[in-house]
């Protein structure tokens, strides 16, 4: 596998360099197949999801993988992981991603890199979760779509720990030197792009359903399902920085007025630190909406 060491002129080049390489899945991914694999008989659709959700990286290789082997009378996209694996089924399922690399292995070399990724795949998997809590909450038609949707909200800069390790290191020692560096910023001044800018070409690049690049299209926020799928996404991250980051009070007005709770209710329901209550809810929003999440 060649690791990108500089930048490249425009985002058709990191796309096409990305998509020469392989891709890698967690070593625990790989784990959970064989568990699943030595239980045959008693493997379910439900149980293979399972551990696909836990891992943005073999979510895009299994919805690129229906995509690219999708027959003419199929006329609809398969948008989440349980389609998915009906489509295709049990044994055929393990018998085209029986033997798959890993991170682990890909990035031994650059441990630091390895540590970035994991912190990443984790925040995207904590997008889904919230992203699952607020649809069931907004009575969402499909929450199953708001969920990988979140899912693969980070795609972009997960593709970057892998394949541009050093660069992306760049990108967050220049943040953590400067605290008030935006992201989007360092990217730009590092990659040339920004990571927001990279998803949508990515995701069509591989091929995924048109409703996952709607869904994941920032310009498209007037739509509530974009915006909940934007805020797991920015909340994810926001949290990971810590209660008191400075971007949760924003983020805590704009879910309640979308989810139309109470900013308290919420704040309760999302397990946030009491102390800090002052701080994430001003008191211009207490009391604007009915208490309907409990």
């Amino acid at each position: 596998m060649v690791m990108l060491a500089h930048a490249l002129p425009s985002i058709e080049a990191y796309v096409d360099f990305f998509l020469q390489q392989p891709l890698p899945v967690l070593r625990r991914t790989i784990g959970e197949f064989n568990q699943l694999q030595r239980d045959i008989d008693s493997v379910t659709h439900q149980g293979i999801a399972t551990a696909v959700l836990g891992d943005p990286l073999m979510a895009i290789r299994l919805l690129a993988h229906i995509e690219t082997h999708r027959k003419r009378a199929q006329n609809h996209d398969i948008v989440t992981v349980n389609g998915a694996l009906v489509m295709m089924g049990i044994i055929p399922f393990f018998r085209a991603f029986g033997k798959l690399p890993t991170v682990e292995d890909v990035l031994a070399p650059y441990p630091r890199a390895l540590l970035g990724l994991l912190k990443v795949i984790g925040r995207a998997c904590k997008a889904a979760h919230y992203a699952r809590d607020w649809a069931i909450a907004r009575r969402d038609l499909d929450v199953n779509e708001i969920v990988i949707a979140a899912l693969l909200s980070e795609a972009a800069e997960i593709i970057s720990w892998i394949h541009a390790p050093t660069l992306t290191l760049r990108v967050y020692d220049m943040q953590r030197i400067d605290r008030q560096l935006r992201s989007v910023a360092a990217q730009r001044e590092i990659f040339g792009v920004t990571a927001r800018e990279l998803q949508l070409a990515l995701i069509r690049a591989w091929r995924l359903p048109d409703l996952l690049v709607q869904l994941l299209d920032e310009s498209q926020a007037g739509h509530p399902r974009v915006r909940m799928i934007t805020l797991a996404s920015d909340f994810a991250r926001h949290v990971a920085l810590g209660w008191d980051n400075a971007a949760l009070p924003d983020d805590i007005a704009c879910l309640s007025a979308l989810l139309r709770i109470p900013p308290e209710a919420l704040l309760r329901h999302i397990d946030a630190p009491e102390t800090l209550w002052p701080k994430l809810l001003p008191a211009a929003y207490a009391g604007a909406f009915p208490a309907t999440l409990q």
